[in-house]
């Protein structure tokens, strides 16, 4: 197990993600003995980053990623400095009108969580947060899930959401909701930055207050049997159709 204060970060983004942009909070690092291909290369980033490495048995592996599919690579890592409210508002407030926010309300499961990062790097979100309460963590589960974007997408647990929602909209910034009751669909509404999309746990969906603080609720249209998506999926559909309505300007 990590030693406190620290964590552990398995499976090859995961892992590949952390050399690459902090090396330095490295501290120890375990491969599978005699690993080729993709392992084989990210044991000569480690060691070019002057990170000696440890190689183990998968046994070993197993044991110390308890049950998680590690892939051959474990990391032991050094935290990252907690976002706080004060980096999320002072990050609201510098994005200004160009300020896309993803705000999970209660998913518990790591791996949602992860999906649910990969997906807001992808579409370009400044920022994840998550409730502190009644919320998965950033476990070594998560990290995996988010193949990197752990380590891109700022995470904020609020200790309140509903209170990090009134600010929100004090600021400017409009608040929609993806309720599968919504009288709305997705596909009429007109989405443009700044907005924070909020998203409930799949079938808990948004709770009763968080529902009340959105100035908008839409619903994704749903033509099977079953009544709801995963929330890493329902986040996929409803950031992209924003980032189709709201493209983002290509990086210079």
């Amino acid at each position: 197990m990590a030693e406190p204060g620290r964590r552990l970060v398995f499976g090859l983004h995961a892992a590949r993600a952390v050399i690459e942009r902090r090396p330095g909070a490295v501290m120890r690092a375990w491969l599978l003995d005699r690993g080729a291909g993709p392992l084989a290369t990210l044991t000569e980033a480690l060691y070019g980053a002057g990170i000696d490495v440890e190689h183990a048995q998968r046994a070993e592996l197993d044991r110390l990623a308890q049950g998680g599919s590690h892939q051959g690579v474990i990391l032991e890592v050094r935290g990252r400095k907690e976002f706080t409210v004060q980096d999320f508002e002072e990050l609201v407030l510098a994005r200004g009108r160009a300020l896309r926010v993803l705000l999970l309300d209660q998913v518990e499961d790591p791996r949602n969580l992860g999906a649910c990062l990969r997906t807001a790097d992808a579409a370009a979100v400044d920022a994840v947060v998550v409730p502190r309460a009644h919320s998965a963590k950033l476990s070594g589960a998560a990290q995996k899930a988010a193949t990197g974007a752990a380590e891109s997408v700022p995470v904020l647990t609020a200790p309140n959401l509903a209170r990090t929602l009134r600010w929100l909209k004090d600021a400017g910034v409009w608040i929609v909701g993806a309720d599968s009751d919504a009288p709305q669909s997705l596909y009429s509404a007109k989405l443009a930055p700044p907005i924070a999309i909020v998203l409930g746990a799949e079938g808990q969906g948004l709770r009763r207050l968080t529902r009340e603080s959105c100035d908008e609720l839409v619903a994704i249209p749903m033509h099977g049997t079953v009544g709801s998506l995963n929330v890493s999926v329902a986040a996929g559909v409803v950031l992209f159709e924003l980032l189709r309505q709201s493209p983002v300007p290509p990086s210079p």
